[in-house]
This record gives structure tokens, sequence and C-alpha cells, in this order.
């Protein structure tokens, strides 16, 4: 794209001026305002400031010997040493026809790809996904969908929990009061009743508590019985997990729970034991941190009864996680609350593998919030079922559908209210800033103007209708007809080339939000396209020319909504 051909000039330029100068740090990025440039570079000046030199009469040298003719206008010079660069509509015209040519869609894949592994969604076997889940679920498979579309080699990896003391009070009320009818019909809400039923005596009944307790150890020792219902309990809570996942459009290439590294965790606590990273404290294992860290309390690898905990099976994952996949990095995908437990999991892998060569990044996110401001849950104070909560965002849109378009037929409705549902809640959770909490409005989010999925949905069918019509009027988008005259037409152009950007810039920060706001700028733009530029009245090479920034419009648009997660439908 036009900003990297750029970038890749100024950096051999920058480089026969200052051969030492680390070149990573040469960037051309969107210019912030329009009025001063398409792409500017402030890099000068943080160069000339390490070498105590005048930042403005460097980018004076630089720019003196700088040859970006053949893509730009000449060259300016900003402030202290901003470079700014304004793109000639004949270049922005060649990368749109090699767009419409189909050589590429405003994107490169990475000369350099990493393996990445990204650890997302991870619900609890036994109960039902809910509102909770909603953002790892969704923000992971964003980014997924990003790396791999920018080269990357991915493996996601559902870590669900299925281990631990809740299999205690389960095999419980699973040996004493199943209802199998039930367990056929909703079992997660069986086995939710049973581990209700059991909690509720667990306070106050000695009795259960040490029956709990044995049923666990049980278990944990291999029992025949105790295991063939926990294998049925998981298999019973992955199916119901697949068919939210189905109706999300996400896969998994592992789904590896905390059992799977069992075997492990009593040999990570020797370890680093032996390594002297842990030691014996009050009949625990434990590790304790530097002053420096700032944290008083160690974080326990085998609690005095042996049993381990989350510290200890991520270490183990993580060792696992390096043996058989080799990462470049891992990325865990979990709410703000887990923030501490991820700092201490790093620095003590970091203190046990200090030549491991790879980067853990946890990537956290706010909460979900009420009307009210309050955290999201049911009048009675529940945790709102994500299943639930997608049947009602489907039914909100069929009522808006059937309203807007009676006619339609019925299996036509269903299917756009099911896209158009789904798409508005994926893209109410991805729009906020990842790391802010948000309020969920149904209202908001299925309105058909202001940033939501509704409104990019209809631009894109929209673009889709302009298409069918010029069909049944033997129109044709013509490549070697294309011009960029009028003023709504260069800024939509130019908006297309920025989309690697946008791309590029949600991989590496894990923000999603920066692909919704380039898509709904996109949108915007369009719309003042199509109301300056007429499409279908126009005549010979004009309309020629203006089908195919349509046809380019709607092929970012689909794109992006596909990256984020989100299909398209063709009529709304």
């Amino acid at each position: 794209m036009l900003e990297k051909l750029i970038q890749s000039r100024l950096q051999s330029r920058v480089r026969e001026i200052l051969p030492e100068a680390n070149l990573a740090t040469v960037l051309v990025r969107p210019c912030p305002d329009l009025k001063f440039g398409d792409y500017q570079s402030n890099a000068l000046m943080a160069i000339a400031k390490e070498r105590k030199q005048n930042p403005r009469k460097l980018a004076e040298e630089v720019v003196a010997g700088l040859d970006v003719s053949e893509w730009c206008e000449p060259v300016e010079i900003a402030g202290p040493g901003f470079l700014n660069f304004r793109a000639k509509t004949e270049a922005v015209t060649e990368v749109l026809k090699s767009a419409s040519r189909g050589d590429h869609l405003f994107f490169e894949r990475t000369k350099a790809p990493r393996n990445i592994i990204v650890d997302f969604s991870s619900p609890n076997v036994a109960k039902p996904m809910h509102v909770g889940h909603i953002r790892s679920t969704i923000l992971g498979d964003a980014l997924v969908r990003s790396l791999r579309l920018l080269g990357h080699h991915v493996v996601t990896d559902n870590h669900i929990g299925d281990w631990g003391t809740q299999f205690g009070k389960l095999l419980i009320g699973w040996k004493q009061d199943l209802n199998r009818t039930n367990l056929e019909q909703n079992p997660l809400a069986e086995m939710g009743r049973l581990y209700k039923q059991v909690n509720a005596r667990f306070e106050a009944d000695d009795g259960i508590k040490t029956l709990a307790r044995q049923e666990l150890v049980n278990l944990q020792q291999g029992d025949p019985e105790n295991l063939k219902i926990w294998r049925e309990m998981i298999d019973l809570s992955l199916q119901e997990f697949g068919k939210v996942y189905s109706r999300l459009a996400i896969q998994f290439d592992h789904v590896l729970g905390e059992s799977f590294y069992n075997s492990q965790l009593k040999g990570v606590a020797k370890n680093l034991l032996d390594l002297g990273l842990a030691q014996e404290s009050e009949g625990a294992t434990v590790v304790f941190f530097e002053k420096s860290t700032g944290w008083s309390d160690p974080a326990i690898i085998l609690k005095s009864d042996g049993g381990a905990n989350y510290t200890t099976t991520d270490l183990a994952t993580l060792e696992y996680r390096l043996k058989t996949w080799q990462p470049a990095e891992i990325v865990y995908v979990t709410d703000a609350r887990q923030q501490l437990h991820f700092q201490q999991l790093f620095h003590i892998f970091r203190r046990w593998h200090p030549v491991a060569e790879v980067s853990l990044s946890h990537v956290w996110f706010g909460m979900i919030l009420g009307p009210d401001g309050t955290p999201f849950k049911t009048r009675t104070g529940e945790n709102i079922e994500l299943n639930a909560l997608l049947d009602e965002a489907e039914e909100r849109a069929l009522a808006t559908v059937t309203e807007k378009n009676p006619d339609l037929p019925e299996k036509e409705r269903l299917e756009i209210a099911r896209v158009v549902g789904i798409a508005a809640v994926k893209y109410s959770d991805l729009l906020p800033n990842r790391q802010s909490d948000y309020r969920f409005d149904w209202d908001k989010m299925l309105a058909l103007t202001g940033n939501t999925a509704v409104y990019l949905l209809y631009a894109y069918t929209r673009i889709r209708s302009v298409a069918r019509k010029a069909a049944e009027a033997g129109a044709g988008a013509s490549v070697e007809a294309l011009q960029l005259t009028l003023p709504s037409e260069l800024a939509l152009a130019k908006h297309l080339l920025r989309f690697g950007l946008s791309i590029e810039a949600m991989a590496a920060e894990y923000r999603p939000n920066y692909l919704c706001n380039y898509l709904f700028e996109l949108a915007g733009l369009f719309s003042q396209f199509y109301e300056n530029c007429p499409v279908l009245k126009a005549e010979g090479s004009d309309r020629s020319s203006r089908l195919v920034l349509c046809e380019l419009t709607g092929r970012v648009l689909k794109k992006g909504l596909e990256i984020l997660g989100i299909e398209t439908t063709e009529r709304m």
C-alpha cells in the first residue's frame, strides 16, 4: 500500500544519512488531521533528540534527498520536524485499480509470520455460559481472525474449567437426586439445579461437607464410577457449549481443560522447589516475591492438603504449550479481575524459564454493565445465560425487520434477524475500548443510525442493492474507467487505502475498536459519496467508475465485518 511504499523510501533515505539509526522506528502513519496531508511521520524528531541534533534541520536534510514524487505531492515539513505526505490522485487510483483486479484488498500478509497461541472463552463445566463469557469469547475470536488474516500461525485453545472442588458437590447431587429426563432436555440447567441444591446444604451440614470431600478424593484417585459421571458431565457441557459457539460461528483448535494437566502438577511444584524458586511454608508450597514487585502475599503452588490451584495449573499449561507448539507469543483473553494473577504467573514463569523466548500477553477487558450502571444480571441477581441473551437479540431484530419489511417471507425475515441480532451483540462488545466497562443497551445496539452493526450492515446491503440494480440495467463496473474527480470520490478512495493499517493496529494492540471505528467512518464516507455522486443515474464512464468504488467499498465492509466475526446479509 502507499504508506508502506513511502515508509520504505523514507527508511532508505534515513539510512543514507544515519546508517546506525534504528529504522524500525521510522514509520509512516495516517495523518490525524487530513488538512495537513494523508500520511505523516514524526520519527525524525526522536532520532534528532537522541543525537542532540536540530530536528527541523534533520528533516530538511532528509527531504532534500527523498524522492516520493511517483506517489506524493512535494513533502511538507511541519513544526519541529513532522513530515507530511499528500498522496497524488493518480497513485490512489492505481492502488484501487489493483485491488479491483483482485491483487489485494488494501492489506498485506506479514513477511515474518509468528506462532501465536490465543487462550480465550474458558467456561466452567456443568454451568451454562453466561453474559460474563461474552467478552472473552467474542474478543478472542476477533483477535484470532485478524492475526490469521495477516498471515500468522494461530493456535486457539479453550482452557475450560473441568476440575476442582465443585465436582464433589456435583457428584453428591448426581448420585442422590439426578433427574434423567431433565438432564436430557437441558443438561446444564439440571447440573446447575443439583449444584445449587447441594451447595445450599453445604455450609450447615458437616455430613455433606465430609461426603463432598470424599467424593472429590475418590474422583482424584480414579474411582471408576466417579470418573464415568465426571466424563459425562464434561461431554454434556461441551455439547451445550458447542451450540453457543455454533451460533457465534466460533471454533477452537483445542479444548484442553484444567484436568489435562493434573499429572504434571506435582512435577511443577517439585521443580520449583528444586530450583529454589518455591519453598515450604505452613505445610504449603509457595513462591515468595521480591519486595520490588509490591506483592506481599506469596503465590500458593500446592496447598497444605496437597491440592494445586490455578497458578500451578497455568504454569503446567505454559510449559506444555511451549513444548508442543513452540509459540512466539501466548495471549490470554480474560477480564480485568485476573490482572494480578497473570502478572504473578508471568513473573514466576520468567524466573522458572529465564531463557524461554516467548512473549506473554494478558489482554484484559472491563465489565458489561446494565442500563443502571451495575453489573449486567437478571432481576433476581443471577448471571444472564448467553443463549437466552442471543435469543432475545434475534427476537428484537425480528420485530424490527418485520416492522420495516412485513412482506418478506418469514424464512427470510428469520435469517436476517439471526444475522442482525448476533451482529448487534458482537459489535456492541467490540466497539468500546476493551479496558473500559460498557453499558448493555438494546435500543442503542439495534439502532439503524450511529456506530452500530445494524448501520454497517445496512450500508453493505445498500451497496449490494446498487450492484443488483446495475446488473438488471446491463451496467457494470469497469476498472479502466476508474477516475476520482469529485471530493467525495477521493475521500472514499483514500479511506479504503487505510483498511490494512486498521487491521494491523487492531492485531498489534489487541483492540478491535480500531477496526470498528474504521468501518463506521467508511460507511459514513460511502453515504456522502452516494448522496453527492449519482451512481445508477450516471452515464458512461462515470457510472462504471462509481460502480468500482461501490464494489470495493462493499468488499472492504464485508471483509472488515468478517474479521469481527460478523456475517453479512444481502437484504435487510
